[in-house]
């Protein structure tokens, strides 16, 4: 929740100053049209109301707009290069082993200390006072509209059928428009989107023609503006709005030129002031509207508003004019016109803060993410977060959790059980992920001790090969690396055990072995693949070493191409063939707000592989990197896993003349070893 009101907070901000010059351009305009027609400033406020309704939607949606067409080719020098390193060890130090089972694990899982998030943090009330706001105001509008339904249900049809029929066609409104006889003493009103309905009361039947007639006329006026649906719409704007004084202010000038164009409405028809002025206010002191239905139909008239409303009838100098389809279409423009550069602004802080929030769990949350999987004894709940929290190089909160989620499945499934040595991998991979190699040999032993040579210990035993291979213990390792290959999976994982197999032959200077290690791994590798790459570039190594240098030359190109699809395939080109920018000639550059260095893998390190990894991206409006192209690589993963650490970075969009653009840029990354 703390994480919520952080996120929430630019937002909140962002929308109280865009609302706010939303509507006093509306107000400038209305007051600019006081001399026009009521009908013509009533525009202006639907105008307005739509794009309260909009701003939120055009935030989210501008940054994705591209503009122009046909990007050519990128130049090899964008002039605008970031820098990373990635730094990795030969032989990583162990650190002292966390407790892999029994009551060590259960220790690390105590109750937490804290609290979920805090009572007194004035934004988490700022958030909740604004939705709770919210919810009211839209129950309000619900409730109305079920009350309505249900008055609807049980109307009768009224005597007034044939004559509403005829003032309709006189109107203009070629539809039916239903007439419905309510509980005597109710204000007259429309409701209905699509089946407009007019709603008299029953008292009605006593009133004059003349006055039934004025009153059908005002109500048909409603149907045929349309006012029913600018009512519920300027009305789901106040909702996200309540909390601005000007919404309010809006509100209230909205409903009274409503009610103005829908009189001069009646007036154009034919009808006197003077009688049809007497007849409202009769109508307006002897019937009052049921506040429930209030919010949600339009009403005849309202007490508040009837000695303006009055004098705007009995004035013969007023413009009752309608305005056409033509002005009609110029307001949504010139609505358009204010709030796409409003919706395009943003704060600096909103990007950074966007990016703080992709983690379902956050740090000062994994507490309470323990007690809520403890509970339900769910496991997978926090191998998901342990897992968002790796990406994310959190891992003491990865390795907090996963030892949480161990021991639900020893609780669960029992020590012995596949279940459990899963858990113990997933334990022993953080140890690898995090450079500590030998930390994770004791989750893996145990792991196989558990259940057994199977499929799902092969690559435990992989891990167990090369940790006896660092120990200079290679009959060990090699009898590992034959327990994995007998009980791994053909394809991908097979060719992964053929490549560390013929690895350990070439240290152990049998070539004739390693080389068919070596080809038998690239027959098991699937085409393009990771493990297709990793094979190719170690068999070019041995290559080399048997002085076959043509040969090796040609298998490090396949693996180069390999490498380099796999980059491009690692991100989507959003744009498609929209124009992407340079920086200069008004573009200014991208700045990054956050950065994370890439690992390295155990391949390269193994390997002892180093060099400069050159990427090309496109910085996107919304601040992340896309549309990766390798330039340069080095093999072994380390490509890929600079594409993983850039895919995080967060940047400040270049601009161009003041808008977000796409910019092209390159990243360099530095791999070496320490």
């Amino acid at each position: 929740m703390a994480d919520l009101s952080g996120l929430a907070m630019p937002v909140l901000v962002s929308a109280a100053l865009k609302s706010t010059l939303v509507l006093g351009a509306a107000w400038l305009m209305a007051l600019a049209l006081r001399g026009r027609s009521a009908a013509a400033r009533h525009l202006v406020w639907t105008a307005a109301a739509a794009a309260l309704l909009a701003l939120p939607l055009l935030s989210i949606s501008l940054p994705s707009l591209r503009l122009g067409a046909g990007g050519g080719l990128l130049p090899a020098n964008l002039g605008l290069v970031f820098h990373a390193t990635g730094a990795g060890g030969v032989n990583a130090a162990a650190a002292p082993l966390p407790a892999v089972a029994g009551t060590g694990v259960h220790a690390a899982v105590r109750a937490p200390q804290g609290i979920y998030w805090k009572i007194w943090d004035w934004k988490i009330w700022l958030l909740s006072i604004w939705v709770a706001g919210v919810l009211f105001s839209m129950a309000q509008m619900l409730v109305a509209c079920a009350a309505l339904r249900r008055m609807r249900g049980r109307a009768v049809p009224s005597p007034d059928r044939d004559r509403v029929r005829t003032l309709a066609e006189g109107l203009g409104i070629r539809h039916e428009v239903e007439v419905l006889e309510t509980a005597p003493g109710g204000m007259p009103m429309t409701f209905g989107l699509l089946r407009p309905a007019i709603f008299m009361p029953t008292d009605a039947e006593t009133w004059t023609d003349d006055r039934r007639q004025m009153v059908l006329l005002h109500e048909l006026a409603h149907v045929r503006r349309g006012d029913v649906a600018t009512h519920l719409m300027a009305r789901v704007a106040l909702s996200l709005y309540w909390w601005n004084p000007l919404a309010w202010t809006a509100w209230r000038e909205f409903l009274k030129e409503r009610e103005r164009a829908a009189d001069d409405l009646v007036l154009s028809s034919g009808a006197a002031a003077t009688e049809y002025a007497g007849h409202l206010l009769e109508v307006a002191r002897t019937m009052q509207t049921a506040q429930p239905v209030a919010w949600a139909a339009v009403a005849m008239a309202r007490p508040s508003q009837l000695e303006g409303r009055l004098m705007a009838i009995l004035d013969g100098r007023r413009n009752r004019q309608q305005p056409g389809r033509l002005t009609a279409a110029l307001a949504a423009m010139l609505a358009v016109a204010v709030v796409l550069p409003l919706a395009a602004l943003q704060s600096q802080d909103e990007p950074a803060v966007a990016a703080r929030f992709r983690v379902d769990v956050q740090a000062q949350e994994v507490d309470a993410t323990i007690r809520a999987a403890m509970g339900q004894k769910n496991h997978q709940m926090l191998e998901q977060a342990a897992a968002a929290f790796e990406k994310l190089r959190k891992f003491d909160e990865a390795q907090k959790l996963r030892e949480a989620a161990l021991a639900i499945r020893e609780e669960v499934s029992g020590p012995q059980s596949v279940d459990y040595a899963v858990g113990l991998t997933n334990l022993g991979d953080l140890a690898r992920k995090r450079g500590k190699l030998a930390d994770g040999d004791p989750y893996y032993a145990k792991a196989v001790a558990a259940v057994g040579d199977r499929a799902e210990t092969a690559q435990a035993l992989v891990y167990l090969s090369q940790g006896a291979f660092r120990t200079h213990e290679f009959d060990k390792a090699v009898e590992f690396a034959q327990r994995a290959r007998n009980v791994a999976s053909p394809g991908a994982e097979t060719g992964k055990v053929m490549t560390w197999m013929g690895q350990i032959r070439e240290k152990q200077e049998n070539a004739a072995d390693a080389e068919s290690l070596y080809t038998g791994a690239l027959s098991q590798d699937p085409p393009n693949s990771p493990e297709a790459a990793l094979t190719m570039e170690v068999y070019a190594r041995f290559l080399r070493s048997q002085q076959r240098t043509s040969e090796a030359e040609v298998m490090d190109a396949r693996a180069a191409g390999v490498r380099k699809a796999l980059v491009s395939a690692a991100t989507v080109n959003i744009r498609g063939t929209a124009q992407t920018y340079r920086v200069g000639d008004g573009t200014t550059p991208p700045k990054l707000l956050k950065k994370l260095e890439p690992g390295y893998t155990e391949e390269a390190r193994a390997a002892k592989i180093a060099g400069t990894v050159l990427l090309q991206i496109v910085i996107e409006p919304n601040g992340l990197a896309t549309d990766f192209q390798l330039l340069k690589g080095v093999g072994f993963g380390l490509d890929e896993k600079a594409v993983e650490a850039i895919s995080q970075w967060q940047f400040q969009p270049g601009t161009k003349n003041g808008v977000p653009v796409p910019v092209q840029a390159q990243v360099e990354v530095n791999f070496r070893l320490m």
